[in-house]
């Protein structure tokens, strides 16, 4: 995971102070490559201590190290948040791709080949897939039964916590659970975590923070890189990035095993005549 991606999403758990550090580094980590502590400090309004405790808290030894890391990324525009606005709409839209790009790119960057494998083998072995959100992430869970569904997977997720944990209780230990949600902090899904997890299920968590409960909790982790900044506050939140997940996972099956296909042409062969 870049620096950049690990700041986005950790913005949410930082403190006060170290979130108008990071919001400096991210408006433009090209020149926080260039620039010295003390000139960072002051233009974040903080002091030279907080740049060092700042740079411990995001996982680096130090500002020397910062700008190492910044380096990498700093040349590449898309790599960060593009602002939005709606004053000049032909440069917010160019933005708005800009940052749905970035997304794309870091969600699939971000991926880890040994989990990756390991997830693609828990969904073909699963006797079912449950799938969780809540709130904004469920149309994400919704599409994700969808493809599964159509690749001969038996998937099933439910808008009412209720009842997608009381299906996750009756689920066999042969099931997976996956659970969808940006900051990993969702009470609700880590109450099913728990459940699918007494009952011997294995679980998979697409979320945009490691170190979040839900993260923590999961057997195995998709990380998902997130730009869209909601609000005008430090929150970021993308269902692009999560069903970018979901789509690879959905066409890594698909290429992994052409019978797959022929499940998909049955599908639609059913659903033809519903179309004009």
């Amino acid at each position: 995971m870049s620096i950049i991606d690990r700041l986005y999403s950790m913005l949410p758990t930082l403190t006060a102070t170290d979130r108008k550090i990071a919001q400096v580094v991210l408006t433009n980590p090209g020149a926080v490559v260039n620039t010295t502590i003390a000139a960072l400090a002051k233009e974040s309004n903080v002091s030279e201590a907080s740049i060092s405790r700042f740079c411990r808290t995001i996982g680096v030894e130090g500002f020397h190290q910062l700008k190492i890391e910044l380096a990498k990324v700093a040349e590449n525009r898309s790599a960060y948040y593009q602002e939005i606005n709606a004053d000049n709409l032909q440069q917010a839209l160019s933005n708005i791709s800009a940052n749905k790009v970035a997304e794309i790119e870091g969600t699939l960057k971000n991926a880890s080949s040994h989990d990756i494998r390991k997830i693609l083998n828990l969904l073909k072995q699963a006797s079912v897939i449950l799938v969780a959100a809540a709130g904004d992430t469920q149309p994400v869970a919704d599409d994700a039964v969808y493809k599964f569904n159509q690749l001969g997977l038996l998937a099933i997720t439910d808008s009412s916590w209720e009842t997608a944990l009381a299906q996750t209780m009756n689920a066999p230990a042969d099931a997976l659970l996956l659970v969808i949600s940006n900051s990993g902090e969702t009470r609700n899904l880590i109450t099913q975590i728990k459940a699918a997890q007494q009952h011997g299920i294995a679980v998979v968590a697409i979320t945009n923070r490691k170190d979040s409960p839900i993260g923590l909790a999961a057997d195995y982790q998709l990380l998902t890189a997130v730009r869209q900044q909601i609000f005008e506050s430090e929150y970021f939140f993308s269902r692009v990035a999560a069903m970018t997940a979901v789509e690879a996972l959905f066409l890594l099956l698909l290429a992994e095993d052409k019978t797959f296909m022929a499940h998909i042409k049955a599908h639609e062969a059913l659903i033809a005549e519903t179309k004009i």
